[in-house]
Formats: structure tokens, sequence, C-alpha cells
């Protein structure tokens, strides 16, 4: 949003913002923002389809990984890229940035639930709590002049690297003897995260509308 002020509040933000400016000023000229914003689109799909494959073979949870980096890399570089070349389009690449994350979001919260180390409920509950918070966020952008991209010191960087530990801990959990019985503890870990993740959007928005009633008084007091 042309008029939102950018907060970077993720406990990552500013080694990646380094590393990530430096890729930028060595991607060829033929590489646009456009191209990395597609192989971000193709990490995800990757990510959700390998989780979904991950009962046929563990191998799978490696290749999520993999497209996990593929997708933090091609949706993070697209925004710095275009920064870089002076060619930023806020209003573009903030709708774009929105469409491209709600569909990362699904797209590997079902996959994840396709697996066998999850129930399809809760991630599918987990997706729909994520989806809620973006459109929070969005909001939150508009009324408030403030885009923050992260809750706390969580943000996509951070929740995608959980991810990727998450999947060689089951991995371990899958194929080492005398496994820690984490198989058996990750749909209760999915369902404290939904947990949290709903108290922390009503506690977000009990602030927001305690905040605005400061702000706009009178239409309180009628």
């Amino acid at each position: 949003m042309a008029t939102s002020q950018r907060e970077l509040t993720f406990l990552l933000a500013e080694p990646e913002k380094r590393l990530l400016r430096a890729v930028a000023l060595r991607v060829p000229r033929r590489w646009r923002p456009n191209h990395l914003t597609v192989l971000g689109v193709l990490g995800a799909t990757g990510a959700g389809i390998a989780y979904a494959l991950a009962g046929r073979h563990p191998g799978w949870l490696w290749v999520a990984s993999a497209m996990l980096i593929v997708n933090w890399f091609g949706d993070s570089l697209d925004g710095t890229l275009a920064r870089a070349r002076g060619a930023e389009r806020p209003r573009y690449g903030y709708y774009l940035d929105h469409i491209v994350d709600a569909y990362s979001t699904a797209v590997i919260g079902l996959g994840i639930g396709l697996s066998p180390f999850v129930h399809f409920g809760l991630a599918l509950g987990l997706v729909v709590l994520y989806l809620v918070l973006s459109i929070n966020v969005y909001l939150e952008s508009h009324v408030f002049g403030k885009f923050k991209i992260s809750y706390g010191k969580l943000g996509p960087t951070e929740v995608r690297l959980i991810l990727v530990l998450s999947n060689a801990a089951l991995w371990f959990a899958v194929n080492v003897p005398g496994r820690l019985p984490i198989i058996v503890v990750a749909d209760r870990i999915v369902g404290a995260l939904t947990l949290g993740m709903l108290l922390l959007l009503v506690g977000r928005f009990a602030r927001n509308l305690y905040v605005l009633a400061r702000m706009e008084p009178q239409r309180f007091e009628r």
C-alpha cells in the first residue's frame, strides 16, 4: 500500500534484509520481480504436494523442506529486487503479495493436512486462522497506516524455518529406532498452535478496538 509504513519486526528481519539486498544486486537483468513471484508460487505448490506424498515415503519431507526454501527465496526476493532497481510498485506489489500469501498458506496447509502426521481438520483450522490474521494485517494497514508482516517476533521467515526443522524431526521420528514419539504429539502441537493463533486474533482485535476508541471517542459516546 502506498501510504502504509512497512514494519519488519520479526526476529530474522534485519539479517534477511541484508542477505536479500546482496542477492538482488547480483540477479541477472533478465530476471524480473514477477519471475521470482512465480518461483515462490511454484515452491509453495511443490511443498504442498510433497507433504501430501510424505505418507508414501518420508523422503518427501526433505523435498517439502527444499520447496519451502524455494518459496522463501521467490516470495521474499521479488519485492527486494523491485526496490533495488527503483521499480517498486506499492499498490501492485501489495495486492499481489496478499494473493500469493493466501494461496501459499492454503496449499501448504492443505498438504500438511493430507500428510499422515496431522489431522486434516486441525490443518484446515490452522489455515483458516492464518488467513483471517492476514486479513487483519490488511485492515490494520488501512486503519492505522502501518503494514506489519509479523505478530510479535514471528514472521513468515520464522514460520518456514519452524516447518523445515519440524520436517527433519518428523523424518528422524519415522526412520530412527527408539525414536521419540514426535508423530504422536504432532497433532497436539498443531492444536496448540491453532488455539494460540485464535487467542492472538482475539487479543489483537480487542487491542485495535481499544486504540480506535481512544482515537475516536466521539464514536463511542453516542
